[in-house]
């Protein structure tokens, strides 16, 4: 049987409803909401909820049942359309005004086939491309818009078998981000036996001030092919910035404005936002330039080993001491000026093959963590390819283990 193209609004049993946002309480009372964070791309985040007024009766009308679709009707261009299957994951849980609800008719279309075309790359571009709004920020969709999303229909059994086969690779995407967790709590961990004060394998290390082992880095360039601009970020470190944006800081800045150059092996911090973590030892292995917004710092490996430092300096335990340092009298501009950063003690073993011994384990723990996620951003992708064949038609699928 030949595939065809209909309206969402024909395969609908209820229609398309705001939802409803109450003041909500401070303390847990068994009736909750979602928060606008609980769509992800990924589908629904059950932890993103809030409590919900057991006093306003209207609260009830807006209550989920599993098989509600929800979609996210305002938010940020790139995040608005984000949808998700409810499947009762949270017992007496509302949705908010920023999202809207559906149900459609199951002997018309499988639900989960619904759910996995609504997070496909299609529908996604379609609902980013019909997002309307004023604002720089927040975009929004509107009921039409999703009534109006033409939905691929092949058979139903084919429906079953494709969301079948995609489900596997949620599954491994999902079991492997538990054992990310794992593997990031176990470092966690381990970073408490290394660095909380007075553990039994600390107890021999001193407490020494940052500045014995870094000194600012004074160089300064201008972007070039041989220092290209690079940016830091909390998810990546020291990364490239876009080629677009490198051109447009080079128009802005005309020649006229001098960067910070970072070596290989280079200290980066950003002063502003180092109480979340703004802070990484550059793997590049070339120098490239940074804004003068950030502090670089060379690491005096002769006193130091570097590996060590960089688990001392990240982990979370010293980005929560950093946090205590910041300086400022608005928030948005409180930052950890640089002397207080030279001066915030670290505990060190005064032995240099002990921090080497301590480095090469922690970067063990590390890399597997980072091997996983590779391994997930992997299993992402080949799911990606996989919809854009099964969604589209391309490929078809007589039952869920073979795919033609």
């Amino acid at each position: 049987m030949s595939w065809r193209k209909v309206k969402l609004k024909t395969l609908l049993s209820q229609p398309v409803q705001n939802g409803y946002s109450p003041v909500c309480p401070d303390e847990p009372n068994g009736k909750w909401v979602l928060g606008l964070g609980a769509l992800s791309d990924t589908g629904l985040d059950a932890t993103q909820i809030k409590p919900a007024p057991v006093s306003d009766s209207k609260v009830d009308d807006f209550l989920l049942q599993p098989g509600d679709f929800l979609v996210s009707r305002s938010n940020t261009r790139d995040k608005v359309g984000r949808s998700a299957l409810f499947k009762g994951e949270v017992q007496n849980c509302s949705y908010p005004d920023l999202m809207m609800r559906f149900r459609v008719n199951a002997e018309a279309i499988y639900p989960e086939f619904l759910e996995m075309y609504l997070r496909s790359h299609e529908a996604v571009k379609y609902f980013q491309r019909s997002a309307s709004g004023t604002s720089g920020t927040m975009v929004k969709i509107n009921k039409r818009v999703v009534e109006n999303l033409r939905v691929p229909l092949p058979p139903l059994p084919e429906q079953t078998a494709i969301a079948d086969l995609l489900s596997t690779w949620d599954a491994s995407i999902e079991k492997t981000g538990k054992l990310i967790a794992a593997k990031e709590k176990r470092l966690n961990a381990l970073y408490q036996l290394f660095f909380q004060p007075g553990t039994r394998v600390n107890s021999s290390w001193s407490n020494t001030k940052i500045g014995q082992f870094v000194a600012p880095r004074k160089e300064r360039a201008l972007p070039s092919r041989e220092t290209p601009l690079f940016s830091l970020t909390i998810e990546d470190g020291v990364t490239p910035k876009t080629d677009r944006y490198n051109r447009d800081f080079l128009v802005k800045d005309n020649g006229s404005k001098t960067y910070k150059v970072v070596h290989p092996g280079d200290i980066v911090f950003n002063p502003s936002n180092l109480r979340w973590g703004a802070i990484a030892r550059s793997h590049i292995k070339h120098k490239v330039v940074i804004s003068p917004i950030y502090e670089v710092l060379e690491i005096k490996a002769d006193k130091v080993d570097p590996v060590f430092l960089e688990h001392a300096l990240t982990c979370p335990r010293q980005i929560g001491i950093f946090a205590t340092r910041t300086e400022g009298t608005l928030i948005e501009r409180m930052a950890v000026k640089l002397d207080a950063f030279l001066l915030t003690e670290i505990m060190v073993p005064l032995n240099k093959k002990e921090q080497q011994e301590v480095a090469s384990f922690l970067n063990l723990a590390r890399k597997e963590i980072e091997l996983l996620k590779a391994q997930a951003a992997e299993y992402r992708k080949q799911k990606r390819g996989l919809m854009q064949k099964l969604l589209t038609g391309q490929w078809r699928v007589t039952h869920k283990q073979e795919v033609n």
